[in-house]
């Protein structure tokens, strides 16, 4: 009987890859930091029963045209708005993602990168680096408190509530804004909720955090940091489209507020010149916000579970398309 067979858009370890070679015919792009072009990944999907994708991957109406055996697209990622998942419904396809696994260490980034643009970290340790530390100073590279502030979270889910329970050790205020009142999180960290308007003119440290939808797309614009505190930093750890980026640059250039601490961004990888990176008020980081040894290791393990189930008629552990389980 021939052997199901696995496209992997991105090199992976061996240890990881290992098991699936023992019951499944598995091909892997050979880089790990280039995305596989286009034209080979239609290619592979014509034969596919199983795709390992990344956020970087588009998986649309074209792909799935394109490939007429395959069951399971297992995303290594929380998010998976680079996959149509009405069309997967239509071509019966399991979509899985990779939640919980990466919670704390997504929170752990998140905080730390809100520390890094608070106290101006980066610029700092770039400036004992090129040697232009020469003296003390009284105001030299001060930056701004974090310890009983106000941090607001848009976007209440699971990393949400880990950022809140960080902020909670810096004995901040947390009010957040989310589709529907978290009472849970309410009760168990003190957060409060808040209309949007009042999240934007409250918070000393507004946190996006909210999935990528077309009801989230440039929350953040023009009309958004106008109302915000001159004195607030704006942290994205979600997704780029979120925020207008151009507004964004405006905002923080003009003094609309005072600095934004970014691990995503509109077009990823973001170019060298773009005008974000231009300001020294700006920390950004290449979409590292679960990029840890261990937590990384999880999220394969985790899409190479769901491949495995799902190609031996079972039910994945982390489905996000419902549907699939009465259609299949």
């Amino acid at each position: 009987m021939k052997k199901p067979f696995i496209y992997i858009t991105r090199k992976l370890p061996d240890q990881i890859v290992s098991k699936l070679r023992n019951e499944f015919y598995v091909e892997m792009w050979d880089s790990e930091d280039v995305p596989v072009p286009r034209e080979i990944l239609l290619e592979k999907v014509k034969k596919a029963n199983g795709l390992l994708t990344m956020l970087s991957d588009q998986i649309n109406l074209e792909v799935f045209q394109h490939a007429p055996s395959l069951k399971i697209v297992a995303n290594l990622a929380v998010g998976y708005d680079n996959i149509d998942i009405k069309k997967a419904n239509e071509f019966k396809v399991a979509i899985c993602n990779t939640p919980d696994v990466l919670t704390d260490t997504t929170a752990d980034l998140t905080f730390g990168l809100l520390l890094a643009t608070a106290r101006r970290l980066t610029e700092a340790s770039e400036f004992v680096k090129s040697g232009e530390w020469t003296s003390w100073s009284p105001m030299l590279l001060a930056g701004t408190d974090v310890h009983h502030k106000t941090i607001g979270i848009f976007g209440m889910g699971k990393i949400g509530e880990a950022v809140a329970k960080r902020a909670k050790g810096f004995e901040m205020e947390v009010i957040y804004h989310n589709r529907s009142r978290k009472p849970n999180v309410e009760k168990d960290v003190g957060a409060s909720y808040v209309e949007f308007e009042e999240l934007l003119t409250r918070s000393d440290f507004l946190v996006c955090l909210a999935p990528l939808s077309p009801e989230t797309k440039e929350t953040f614009k023009k009309e958004q940091f106008v109302i915000m505190k001159n004195s607030s930093i704006f942290i994205n750890a979600a997704r780029g489209p979120i925020v207008n980026e151009n507004d964004l640059y405006e905002a923080l250039k003009n003094g609309l507020i005072k600095g934004a601490g970014l691990d995503v961004f509109d077009q990823e990888p973001i170019h060298s010149d773009h005008q974000l990176l231009t300001l020294k008020n700006v920390v950004a980081l290449p979409h590292i916000g679960s990029a840890t040894v261990e937590t990384r290791t999880k999220m394969m393990s985790l899409c190479v579970e769901n491949l495995i189930r799902v190609l031996s008629d079972q039910n994945p552990v982390t489905l996000v398309n419902k549907e699939w389980l009465t259609n299949n």
